[in-house]
């Protein structure tokens, strides 16, 4: 992860929509019965759903127009029977907006903040463990 190259196009919404429907793919085949996601992200969209599908924009989508499409996602997200969402922010808390935070919240998921990069695999262990005890 601190080698992957940062910045540029983010399309969170598309990432999401395609492990909800991975996971449905999964799930109607019985390979699968429940659906964890996890998401590392700061929580910033910057490219919208129909540019990441090859759809063309009239009018170019503002910042919070691309959060409503991330939380809208999110939210459809949450509904879905044996999905979880896990949240692992990578935003440096400094310049935090919180987004992963209401990412995780829209989605009914659970939310955990990395400290480094370096940090992820063990976040990430702890969190999926704290998952399957419940």
């Amino acid at each position: 992860l601190e080698r992957m190259p940062c910045g540029g196009g983010s399309p969170l919404a598309h990432a999401l929509n395609m492990a909800a429907q991975t996971g449905l793919t999964c799930q109607k085949s019985g390979d699968v019965g429940e659906v964890l996601v996890v998401c590392i992200s700061d929580g910033r969209a910057n490219v919208p759903l129909a540019t990441s599908v090859g759809e063309e924009l009239e009018e170019p989508m503002d910042k919070t127009a691309l959060k409503d499409e991330v939380i809208n996602t999110a939210k459809m997200l949450g509904t879905l029977a044996g999905f979880k969402l896990l949240m692992l922010d990578s935003e440096n808390k400094f310049v935090s907006t919180g987004l992963a935070k209401e990412i995780a919240a829209a989605a009914q998921g659970k939310y955990h903040y990395i400290p480094k990069p370096s940090q992820v695999g063990q976040v990430a262990s702890q969190a999926i463990q704290d998952l399957k005890s419940r």
